[in-house]
């Protein structure tokens, strides 16, 4: 009997080849979506996921997880601007909802796996007795960034067809199988947030966001005042409204005194961070201090650090001071490709 397969469905391209790629492989293959915003968004994204389902020949199903994607990510999201935090909302969605709430109904209708269109590798460790999470091969498409949280569970239940192919290879197999989705441009924006535009989002969903207080240089001068330190984020030059003889940024957000605090370039560097609610994916936690290559970002390269345990947290040490190091934002370590493990920034 073939294994079922659960393909998470978003109607884009790289899903719509991996549920392609999985068939050719001789699985059972069934297509799932979530509904995890009101319509009329949550329609065009089911109804693009119905075609490429259509088009494979494959059952597809629809679940409506708007409630707990309003609890847990949703809420994450706002509630962490509030407390002068930058939040990644697609970690928190991919290991409490794809991965967890999406792929547990998955399980319902028979699926052994559930997979995704994600560029990475998962592997198995035997000394270790540990699924291991890397890199993919197309390094400009890698994901691993927004999967480092997941646990063993989850990752022994998964599979990631397109973590061997570049995004270009994607593309020829989705024209050389006709797919709906082959020219399909790629979403950049928050799911939940199709404008992009994240103020006027917070201020309409938390309008106790709007919280004026002022905006400090670094000695504690007033350089002028603010609408709310939400709207704020650490390394932002544009839109503070004061000038100086050289530009000022974002280098510290006091949320309890309602203060934004600015810098000069050179003080937005900083050589070392405090990680917590780390997760270690591929190897057990370690005792001593381990020298690894860390992304402070999604978009930022993997650079030099040693990483030194603190009880539940690590302090992240870096070889070279790195700018606009950012509370809330994902700290991932690396070996070469392989993803040791990762936590959210906390403080500096």
């Amino acid at each position: 009997m073939k294994e079922r397969v659960a393909v998470a469905m978003s109607g884009g391209v790289d899903s719509s080849v991996a549920a392609a790629l999985l068939l050719e492989a001789g699985y059972d293959v069934i297509g799932v979506t979530m509904e995890v915003y009101p319509a009329p968004g949550r329609t065009t994204v089911a109804a693009g996921a119905q075609r490429i389902a259509d088009h494979l020949g494959i059952p597809f199903y629809r679940f409506n997880l708007e409630e707990v994607f309003a609890r847990e990510v949703v809420d994450y999201f706002t509630g962490a601007y509030l407390q002068g935090l930058t939040p990644n909302p697609c970690i928190v969605c991919n290991r409490k909802i794809k991965f967890q709430a999406l792929a547990e109904e998955a399980r319902k209708l028979g699926a052994v796996y559930f997979a995704t269109g994600h560029y990475v590798h998962k592997g198995y460790d035997p000394e270790l007795n540990r699924h291991t999470l890397s890199r993919g091969k197309d390094q400009r498409k890698d994901q691993s960034y927004v999967l480092f949280c997941l646990t063993q569970q989850q990752l022994a239940g998964s599979l990631f067809p397109l973590g061997g192919y570049q995004k270009e290879e994607i593309r020829e197999l989705a024209r050389r199988w006709n797919l709906p989705s082959a020219g399909k441009a790629e979403s950049q924006e928050i799911c939940f947030i199709p404008d992009n535009d994240y103020n006027r989002f917070l201020e309409q969903n938390r309008p106790e966001a709007v919280q004026p207080g002022v905006i400090r240089d670094t000695s504690g001068k007033i350089l002028g005042r603010h609408r709310g330190v939400a709207f704020y984020t650490i390394g932002q030059r544009r839109g503070l409204g004061i000038a100086g003889e050289t530009p000022y940024y974002v280098v510290a957000l006091r949320p309890q005194e309602r203060e934004v605090i600015v810098g000069k370039a050179g003080e937005t560097y900083r050589g070392e961070c405090r990680v917590t609610m780390v997760n270690w994916v591929s190897i057990p936690p370690p005792r001593d201090p381990l020298p690894v290559t860390v992304k402070i970002r999604y978009t930022a390269p993997a650079v030099p650090a040693v990483v030194e345990p603190e009880g539940e947290e690590v302090r992240v040490r870096f070889a070279e001071p790195q700018r606009a190091v950012t509370p809330g934002q994902a700290a991932v370590f690396y070996r070469e490709d392989l993803v040791l493990g990762g936590g959210f920034i906390t403080c500096l």
